[in-house]
């Protein structure tokens, strides 16, 4: 029962399923009405179900912000570890790419309907997280691209496209492909949405944004505040208020 107070947690998925979630979490709306949510971009791409409606999708990696109305009642997702969606979905994720996608359209018939069917059976988050983790984790596939983890490790580290390119031996073109296949975003567009998120994080911990912008590569306060302008539609102590 919700008791008037909205709230959201995550927490880390069973064991089994850490090579490819990174995180399983659950939103409790208690507000009488529904709300709006604004949405940013985090390189994240998720299965979401809110028992209230039934609505069992996948969120795509965004490279804008948009606004979410948020129903009342309790809502379950599950997170795939950056760069694993497709394993967990079977599409790459350029496909997904600013989409909000029925999980129905994704999986082969029927299979999404009896997990929102085992879903709607469950009467606690923790079960609901559960039915939810071990259905994921039932369809992966293996193969991952085995350059994905370099990618994200030169993309959180900002070297340049060619140097990436190069540390990888792949030529600018391939990588651009392969980028876009594991993360919905070319590696100038990862690299801008992960430093975007590392920066939204540590102004939410209270950092001064000077402090902030020098931390997270950008050039100086100023650059800072008109590149979370862009990706978030509103200024860093708005988003993070």
């Amino acid at each position: 029962m919700l008791d008037g107070v909205d709230r959201y947690t995550e927490r880390l998925p069973d064991p089994a399923a850490r090579g490819l979630l990174a995180c399983v979490w659950s939103r409790r709306i208690a507000s009488p009405a529904a709300r709006v949510a604004r949405i940013v971009p985090d390189a994240c791409v998720d299965v979401i179900w809110y028992r209230a409606t039934g609505e069992l999708f996948v969120a795509g990696p965004d490279t804008r912000s948009h606004l979410a109305e948020l129903v009342p009642g309790e809502v379950v997702g599950a997170r795939f570890r950056t760069g694993r969606s497709p394993a967990g979905l079977g599409v790459p994720a350029d496909a997904l790419r600013d989409e909000r996608v029925d999980l129905g359209e994704l999986w082969e018939p029927g299979r999404a309907r009896r997990l929102a069917d085992a879903l709607a059976d469950t009467e606690s988050i923790g079960d609901a997280q559960g039915v939810l983790t071990r259905a994921v984790l039932a369809g992966t596939r293996d193969g991952q691209d085995t350059a994905v983890p370099t990618m994200l490790r030169l993309a959180r580290a900002g070297d340049r496209v060619g140097a990436m390119a190069d540390t990888i031996g792949l030529t600018e073109r391939q990588l651009h492909r392969r980028c876009l296949a594991a993360f919905g975003y070319g590696p100038k567009v990862l690299q801008r949405v992960l430093r975007f998120d590392a920066a939204r994080r540590l102004a939410g911990k209270g950092t001064a944004f000077a402090d902030v912008a020098h931390r997270t590569g950008y050039a100086d306060q100023a650059h800072l505040a008109r590149e979370v302008r862009a990706l978030a539609g509103v200024s860093l102590t708005e988003l993070i208020s």
